[in-house]
């Protein structure tokens, strides 16, 4: 059997060109299919964790942006800020980060095949993906994957679920947008408004990102009214892109691998971006999945992968069920008269 290539990344986001350089980086020969052509645009809060930061140097990528000390909850008159301890985080817009790992990819000699994973053919040899012949493929396809929903490995989402944004009317999005001015600023500042929270992230020396994270049908601009605070610093200022949506956040699947098929990133489950961790884990299942391939068996990444998203999913998991609860308004309360809790979390998912 003739192989084109020893890899098949589905997906040039972060994650999948983030995977396609560690494997790269390990002596394989890889092959990234992207329908979408440049660098590609996503509602994200776009803050990267300290751990991130770390990650992306270790592939040879250090994108420019604006740098993040630590994170300020906010409601009303009440606060509670946690200030990193190891090393800063960076606010990074998106297609700038998009941008970085292209060109780190592009120095490796990584190819790039337009086109679209629609059919996926295996053997215990290997795999035939976008029209290419490989011994394995990661899918990096993004939160709603459609390899994770070819090979069956989508969990449905019920309301009998265990995870609390199980029901419809639970359901969680996302929305972006950038507004010219000075960041105020070194930390991301999360607002809580009574159903929403509002990440705004200093993301170049002129340029904020604010993203709102919320039920289904949140308006932006009413979020944003609901907060004096940000009305106040954002009333005149510009756009600076346009508005973009992400969701339902919530997704899971009942395994990781399938035979030579690995998901990686969003493509292998996600809980919820209210934490603004997605980068930094998303990196690590790559360095995983590259590590499971170079060991020949995929078994290994699915323990790896409960190990590196264990956090996300317990602490996620734990802060969303309490802020669709009736108590949410007590999470600034409580993070401000606890600030060595609130710290641990904040370092914790920050590593």
């Amino acid at each position: 059997m003739t192989y084109d290539v020893d890899v098949i990344v589905a997906g040039a986001g972060p994650v999948g060109l983030a995977a396609a350089i560690e494997a790269r980086m390990r002596g394989f020969s890889v092959a990234i299919v992207e329908p979408r052509r440049g660098a590609i645009d996503k509602a994200c809060g776009e803050g990267l964790m300290p751990g991130a930061v770390t990650a992306l140097a270790r592939l040879g990528v250090e994108p420019a942006g604006h740098t993040v000390t630590g994170i300020r909850y906010v409601s009303g008159n009440r606060e509670a800020v946690h200030e990193f301890r190891h090393g800063a985080g960076r606010g990074v817009r998106r297609t700038v980060l998009q941008t970085a790992l292209f060109e780190r990819a592009r120095e490796l000699d990584i190819g790039m095949v337009a086109g679209r994973v629609d059919a996926i053919w295996q053997d215990d040899a290997g795999v035939t993906a976008g029209g290419i012949r490989a011994s394995w493929l990661l899918a990096c396809d993004g939160l709603h994957s459609p390899i994770a929903r070819q090979l069956a490995l989508t969990r449905p989402t019920t309301p009998a679920s265990r995870w609390p944004s199980g029901s419809r009317a639970h359901r969680r999005y996302g929305l972006r947008r950038h507004f010219v001015t000075e960041p105020w600023s070194t930390l991301v500042d999360v607002h809580w408004t009574e159903h929403a929270e509002i990440y705004v992230t200093p993301v170049d020396d002129r340029l904020v990102g604010v993203a709102v994270l919320g039920p289904q049908h949140t308006a932006f601009s009413s979020a944003l009214a609901s907060v004096p605070e940000l009305r106040e610093r954002l009333h005149g200022a510009e756009f600076g892109s346009q508005q973009r949506g992400a969701g339902p956040l919530r997704q899971s699947t009942v395994a990781r691998t399938l035979g030579r098929v690995l998901l990686v990133g969003d493509a292998s489950g996600y809980v919820d971006a209210i934490t603004g961790e997605g980068i930094r884990v998303g990196l690590a299942q790559a360095r995983a999945a590259v590590d499971a391939i170079a060991a020949g068996d995929p078994a290994v990444y699915e323990r790896t992968w409960r190990i590196v998203t264990r956090d996300m999913r317990m602490l996620t998991l734990g802060l969303v069920a309490w802020a669709m609860s009736p108590a949410r308004g007590m999470i600034v309360p409580s993070a401000e008269r606890l600030p060595p809790l609130f710290g641990a979390v904040v370092e914790r998912l920050a590593r």
